[in-house]
């Protein structure tokens, strides 16, 4: 079995950043060899004792200047900018369309679950073709989700989503591992990612979905239970004389704080209210909303959000779970 220099391509990302890092590589390696070439060629020509002449030698050039420093700054501007693009396409949102795959680690353990209910640990199947979105947090320590075959590495914190979003490009078993410390069994904690062509993805899911009939929820609908087992709509009812501000239609849009603040609401910091309710009041209403932060951990946390931002769908026209 051959040692590849490196990992399968199994993404788009992956593609392009294996195409910049060969340019890297080879500019690296062209401009390394030139300053070491130049060097010997003028230790041996001017060595002492040689027979170089030395008369009208000039210390400053202008115009040679110029010739090496400005061509070295364009190429320098253009691999910045290229570099950034890179970075821009790997962390930006990601498509409208695209899955979402939420993410817990823990020690030492990968925890993902899909939109439909379907909880994975420390493997993960997915649809090739399909742009998914990973929207992480830690439950304990700092983590770091790594699937080198699809080129993408994300720390994964405690106390703050992280996201990062690819599009399988290949069907196969690929690897999954956490690349940040994290204790006496940080080795162990790794899996692997499954790709699988849009009809066997499907045949997957029905599987899991029979089987685990009786725990397989969705996101939303969990959330939505759990919001009614905390009494949360008791509180946001949605009516003018409600104690608590309605949460229907908000999620990506400002609100106004008591302080005279504008922030969006988010996925920080619908997290935020959830856990510390008090940090951040909204204008108009009083800080009555328990704190919920030693009650729930991340995985109902991310199951509220996905209920609370569900809210905001039903109010655009969609359907309300």
């Amino acid at each position: 079995m051959g040692f590849p220099f490196l990992p399968e391509q199994a993404s788009d990302f992956a593609v392009e950043l294996d195409l910049w890092f060969w340019i890297i590589t080879a500019l690296s390696t062209f401009f390394t060899v030139l300053v070491f070439a130049l060097l010997v060629v003028f230790v041996v020509r001017y060595r002492k004792g040689s027979a170089a002449s030395r008369e009208n030698a000039h210390d400053h050039d202008t115009r040679l200047e110029l010739s090496w420093t400005v061509p070295l700054v364009v190429l320098g501007l253009v691999v910045f900018w290229y570099t950034a693009k890179l970075y821009a396409h790997a962390y930006a949102p990601g498509p409208p369309d695209a899955q979402e795959i939420y993410v817990v680690g823990k020690q030492w353990m990968w925890h993902l679950q899909h939109p439909n209910g379907i909880r994975e640990n420390n493997q993960l199947h997915l649809q090739v073709g399909q742009p998914v979105k990973f929207v992480m947090i830690s439950q304990d320590v700092i983590h770091s989700f790594y699937i080198p075959a699809f080129r993408i590495k994300k720390d994964v914190l405690p106390g703050r989503f992280n996201e990062v979003w690819v599009t399988p490009t290949k069907t196969g078993k690929f690897h999954l591992f956490c690349t940040e410390f994290c204790g006496t069994e940080h080795s162990k904690m790794g899996g692997f990612v499954y790709v699988m062509e849009p009809a066997e993805f499907e045949k997957w899911q029905q599987t899991e979905l029979f089987g685990a009939a009786a725990s397989a929820t969705s996101m939303e609908a969990a959330g939505q239970a759990l919001y009614e087992q905390l009494g949360c709509n008791t509180c946001h009812t949605g009516e003018s004389t409600a104690r608590c501000p309605t949460l229907e239609g908000i999620f990506g849009k400002e609100i106004e704080l008591a302080d005279g603040r504008k922030v969006m609401v988010d996925t920080e910091y619908v997290r935020e209210s959830i856990l510390d309710p008090n940090a951040k009041i909204v204008k108009g209403y009083q800080p009555i909303m328990p704190q919920y932060g030693t009650q729930l951990d991340e995985e109902k946390v991310l199951q509220l959000i996905a209920y609370i931002r569900s809210l905001s769908k039903a109010g655009d026209g969609g359907e309300k779970k």
